[in-house]
C-alpha cells in the first residue's frame, strides 16, 4: 500500500493526498476565519463539505481535476448542536477509504455521539475531530471522545483557536491540552502515514501556508 499524505490548512480544512488522487475537506471563505487564509490555486479531485456555514464550505476555492472521486465516500449526519441541530442546523461526518485504510472528518460535530455512532467510528483509523466548544464539541466532549476510540489509531485536532488564529468564543489549544491528555504539537503542516504503522496518538499540525 502506498502512504497517505494529511495536510492541514488550519480551522477544519485538509487535504488527503495518495498515488490515487487527492480530496480537500472542508475550505473556508476568505476572512471567515481570524488569522488564516487558505493558499491560492488549491487542487484536488473532489471536495467534501462537513455543513454549509461559510468557514465549512468553500468548495468553490478549489479547483478540481475533473478526475472524479480517488477514494470510497460515506457519510454519517449528526446535529451540529445539542439541540438536535434546532440551533445550527445538521453536520456531515465524511469517511474515506484509502490505501486500505479509514479515515473520518468529523466537520463541527456539536454533541457526542450516540452508542451506534460510536460504533461507526470505531472503525476509523484517523479522525480528525473538534475540540473547542461554542460551534463543536468541547475539550472535555472530545476527551470523551477519543477515550471511547480504543482502537489504536491517529487523533488530530482541529477547529479551535490558537493564539489570534481562530474566534475568540473558542478554547485556546494551550487550554485544551490542560484537558486531553498527552497532546503533541508537531510543528510541521503534512503528515506521511504509512498504513501499517499508523501512531496511535493525539496531535495538532501547523496550518500551512
Amino acid at each position: 500500500m502506498g502512504k497517505i499524505r494529511i495536510t492541514s490548512y488550519g480551522h477544519s480544512c485538509f487535504k488527503i493526498s495518495t498515488e490515487s488522487g487527492a480530496v480537500i475537506l472542508d475550505p473556508y471563505e476568505d476572512g471567515k476565519v481570524p488569522g488564516l487564509v487558505l493558499p491560492e490555486n488549491l487542487e484536488a479531485d473532489a471536495v467534501y463539505c462537513s455543513h454549509q456555514h461559510a468557514d465549512h464550505n468553500a468548495a468553490h476555492l478549489v479547483r478540481l481535476s475533473g478526475k472524479g472521486e480517488p477514494f470510497k465516500v460515506s457519510f454519517l449526519t449528526v446535529p451540529h448542536d445539542h439541540h438536535g441541530g434546532s440551533r445550527r442546523g445538521m453536520n456531515r461526518i465524511t469517511f474515506l477509504q484509502a490505501e486500505g485504510i479509514c479515515i473520518a472528518h468529523l466537520g463541527d460535530l456539536g454533541r457526542l455521539p450516540t452508542d451506534e455512532e460510536y460504533e461507526i467510528l470505531r472503525k476509523a483509523d484517523i479522525v480528525m475531530l473538534p475540540c473547542a466548544g461554542y460551534f463543536t464539541i468541547s475539550s472535555e466532549e472530545a476527551r470523551e471522545v477519543i477515550q471511547q476510540l480504543k482502537k489504536p489509531s491517529l487523533k488530530i485536532l482541529m477547529h479551535f483557536r490558537d493564539g489570534k488564529r481562530g474566534y475568540e468564543v473558542q478554547e485556546d489549544i494551550r487550554d485544551i491540552m490542560k484537558v486531553i491528555p498527552g497532546v503533541k504539537r508537531l510543528p510541521v503542516s503534512e503528515l506521511e502515514i504509512d498504513p501499517d504503522r499508523i501512531p496511535h496518538s493525539v496531535v495538532t499540525l501547523d496550518p500551512a501556508v
